[in-house]
């Protein structure tokens, strides 16, 4: 039996509605590299992960995606930049979880079309 514990994700799909808009959001405020567009639909690098946006085909996929979480290493400079750029962030980052040999800090926004993301940052 096969199963997915050595797989990687290839890719991630984030419903928008003005395709346009997102590019410009994804790319000239996160900063992540585009790839190529298609009618309906825009392709970005994150990290070796592609990031597909696009307009949803059917009613039942129109709502906002599943959380994405991007790790950075220096959470408050990564906050900093993007706000410059005028993402609007939920709250400043703030500290989720203290583990044994680390500190969880996070910071959450939203993309053009309501989607939430996040910023990640594990500090020893």
């Amino acid at each position: 039996m096969s199963d997915l514990s050595h797989s990687q994700i290839g890719q991630i799909a984030i419903i928008v509605h003005d395709v346009p808009k997102a590019v410009t959001f994804y790319r000239d405020s996160l900063g992540l590299r585009l790839l190529f567009e298609m009618p309906k639909m825009a392709f970005f690098d994150c990290g070796g992960v592609r990031l597909m946006l696009g307009i949803p085909e059917k009613p039942e996929f129109d709502h906002p995606s599943s959380i994405l979480y991007f790790k950075v290493p220096d959470l408050r400079e990564t906050h900093q930049t993007l706000a410059a750029r005028g993402v609007e962030f939920v709250a400043p980052p703030h500290l989720v979880a203290k583990m044994p040999d680390h500190e969880l800090w996070m910071a959450f926004f939203r993309d053009v079309d309501g989607n939430t993301l996040a910023l990640m940052s594990e500090l020893r």
